[in-house]
């Protein structure tokens, strides 16, 4: 059965607002996380239940990765992982491949989905949404992290400059997509092009799909994120000599892994704990994630303070009906 971009919205709302019911009442401290949470310590993620019975302790985990555009592929590319965390928690795990940022959310709000990787723009309203707390990133030895935006056209085209997308049909990928919609709307108007009023702007659903879509020409040029690129690239899906890179920003932190807040404390470092001794060297992840070696440590109070001013100056706000936007 097909269901539309808007009654899935619609769908994961209302899933969302009706479990409003349960708001601890008794907190006093939350900032903008839903009124089922709490956070008395002032880190910006949901406290873990102070009540033991509504710790979650599951005999099998749910880990999804961001939505991609090979959910089949990202499955094979996860196995390696997916069998050092049942190692390590004693757990089985499954991989589930989520078909949009709002279901992913969604499932881990109801308890669905136990450990997941939140794109970077999603991730804030996984946070608030849905208690994820962010705890690594994938780095190098070094410690460095992060992805760029970038502009691209195609190779012949007369867009030269950021000034030139005036007038022009862009691609964005989603409205909570940081790199694909959110910074360009931050950033684009001090370049001299503002989103929607110098140019029009048609959400292409994916970076891939953005990418894919200047190379076919269907869009005259389309912001996307460097990983997401470069992966492509890598695995052959278009040809880089077909495109031409017209700018890019900063760096700004890449998908967030997480765990669910109510997880069993003992079991919850027990999955930090797989990430951190996961060794990338050699495996289909490593294969697939050029210049990563380890997972690092992150907290989003500090990493994701960017991301946050972004959205914040695009009035963003994380609401079941700003999600469902997505």
């Amino acid at each position: 059965m097909h269901i539309t971009k808007s009654l899935l919205g619609t769908a994961v709302a209302v899933a969302m607002s009706s479990t409003a019911a349960f708001a601890q009442e008794d907190c006093t401290e939350r900032g903008a996380l839903d009124v089922i949470y709490c956070d008395a310590n002032g880190d910006l993620v949901a406290d873990a239940p102070t009540d033991p019975a509504k710790l979650n302790d599951p005999s099998t985990l749910v880990f999804a990765y961001t939505p991609v555009e090979d959910p089949a592929v990202y499955a094979d590319i996860w196995e390696p992982f997916i069998t050092h965390l049942e190692e390590a928690t004693g757990r089985d795990v499954q991989f589930f491949a989520v078909q949009s940022n709002s279901a992913e959310v969604e499932a881990m709000r109801s308890g669905r989905l136990h450990i997941a990787g939140f794109s970077t723009g999603p991730t804030p309203f996984a946070v608030n949404l849905a208690g994820a707390v962010p705890f690594a990133i994938m780095g190098a030895d070094d410690g460095q992290f992060g992805y760029k935006l970038q502009v691209f056209t195609q190779a012949d085209s007369d867009i030269k400059e950021m000034a030139d997308l005036k007038g022009k049909r862009i691609a964005h990928t989603s409205p909570t997509s940081n790199s694909g919609n959110q910074a360009p709307r931050a950033l684009f108007p001090g370049l001299g092009v503002i989103p929607d009023t110098d140019y029009e702007v048609t959400y292409s659903g994916s970076h891939d799909q953005s990418m894919l879509g200047v190379v076919a020409g269907d869009y005259d040029a389309a912001p996307v994120a460097s990983e997401v690129v470069e992966r492509m690239a890598e695995r052959g899906l278009y040809e880089p000599e077909d495109v031409r890179l017209i700018w890019e920003s900063d760096p700004f932190p890449t998908t967030s892994f997480t765990v669910a807040h109510d997880l069993d404390p003992e079991l919850a470092e027990k999955i930090k704990q797989a990430f951190f001794s996961f060794q990338f060297e050699g495996t289909k992840l490593g294969e697939e994630f050029q210049g990563v070696s380890k997972f690092i440590p992150i907290t989003y109070k500090k990493q994701w303070a960017v991301i946050r001013e972004i959205q914040s100056s695009n009035g963003v706000e994380y609401t079941p009906q700003g999600l469902a936007a997505n």
